[in-house]
């Protein structure tokens, strides 16, 4: 029998963490050849190469090497160069990760070609069409043959948007997958000594969504929160280089710390983007993670550490229904009303979801397996 060639996206941060234990359990099968793609959406060490390392993602067949563009030109970019590599290698199938540029990209490339798709993480729902990604989900899911999802409220949305029920398959999720295989190898990471903080003793910040770093109004009212809470507890914020920009745009350096050798209490501070393994470090031990990333209210949830989600809605719904996350918006007393109840000692008790096992990816591959083989 022939070998199936199954080809793998990935293109920016979030897709690492997703794509890496589905190429490992391709690897193991017989009868595949899994081929990776890295369009290249994110290309820096940190954010890439760095990650690529420490999850042991193997090195890419092909790079796009698409780089940072506006949204049009970024897919079309990705389009023209992805097209160019299904009718080089032809594979019976392409799996698509999340909800980025690359993941709705790649997916229609593949379809017009006659290509099946199988999106992971699929149906997920905001339900605030603003939001590029959601714009991503919804297309993506709408022209993908398999749709492998994370919890059952994903199910509902899809089969209310018209897919058909043979479709979907609830198989958790493979983010959880890459965090227990790491965990321990995270563990003994020393980026808490090298910032010189203990365990329990900081907050965690992220924040990257285009609606809160791009508006000026939006990242005042979070850096003057997280500035209040600055005075209750240290704040540690991973910054990327073009948040950094705007908070000098908008002229809110003096409420930072931009000094990594010294850590300020009463200040923001702003520290380098981090690789996997330090993060989750960080993240582990933090007394309360402030964001607005989709996969850290996941993570924070599996970890048990309370998360405070700085925006409207959320398209992971069971990390508030059953997990530890609280949805907050980015009005400023609301979210040091939040924050400061987690510091005053109330820990949100949750649950780990149904099927976040660290198995979602052995789920994916026999399904695909079965599909395939038809």
């Amino acid at each position: 029998m022939s070998l199936l060639k199954v080809m793998c996206v990935a293109g920016a941060r979030p897709n690492f963490m997703k794509i890496a234990p589905l190429m490992e359990e391709l690897e193991r099968q017989q009868g595949i050849r899994p081929v990776l793609v890295h369009t290249g959406q994110h290309y820096d060490k940190a954010m890439s190469k760095l990650f690529f390392e420490e999850l042991g993602i193997p090195a890419p067949h092909f790079n796009l090497e698409v780089g940072s563009a506006s949204h049009a030109v970024q897919t079309a970019r990705i389009m023209e160069r992805f097209e160019d590599v299904l009718v080089k290698e032809n594979p019976n199938l392409v799996i698509v990760v999340g909800d980025v540029n690359s993941t709705f990209g790649c997916a229609l490339t593949a379809v017009k070609l006659k290509i099946a798709v199988a999106h992971v993480e699929a149906g997920l729902r905001s339900f605030d069409r603003t939001m590029p990604e959601e714009i991503n989900r919804v297309l993506t899911d709408a022209i993908s043959d398999f749709l492998f999802t994370t919890e059952r409220c994903a199910e509902t949305n899809l089969l209310r948007e018209g897919i058909p029920q043979d479709k979907i398959y609830f198989v958790g999720n493979v983010m959880v997958d890459t965090l227990l295989k790491h965990k321990a190898k995270a563990d003994v990471s020393n980026i808490s000594l090298r910032l010189g903080i203990d365990k329990k003793s900081y907050g965690l910040v992220t924040l990257h969504r285009p609606s809160n770093v791009e508006c000026k109004d939006t990242l005042k009212s979070i850096f003057y929160a997280l500035r209040e809470l600055s005075s209750k507890v240290l704040i540690i914020f991973p910054c990327h280089p073009r948040t950094q920009e705007k908070i000098r745009e908008y002229n809110l350096e003096y409420l930072v710390n931009s000094d990594e050798r010294k850590v300020k209490e009463g200040w923001i501070n702003l520290i380098a983007p981090l690789g996997y393994l330090d993060f989750l470090k960080l993240m582990t031990e933090a007394k309360v993670v402030l964001t607005d990333s989709g996969g850290i209210q996941e993570e924070t949830t599996i970890l048990g550490i309370p998360c405070i989600t700085m925006r409207n809605n959320t398209e992971r719904p069971v990390t508030v229904l059953e997990g530890t996350n609280t949805l907050v918006g980015t009005e400023k007393n609301r979210i040091v009303e939040k924050a400061s109840e987690v510091l005053n000692g109330y820990i949100p008790t949750g649950r780990r979801p149904e099927l976040w096992d660290g198995r979602a990816s052995e789920r994916i591959v026999r399904v695909l397996m079965e599909l395939l083989k038809r």
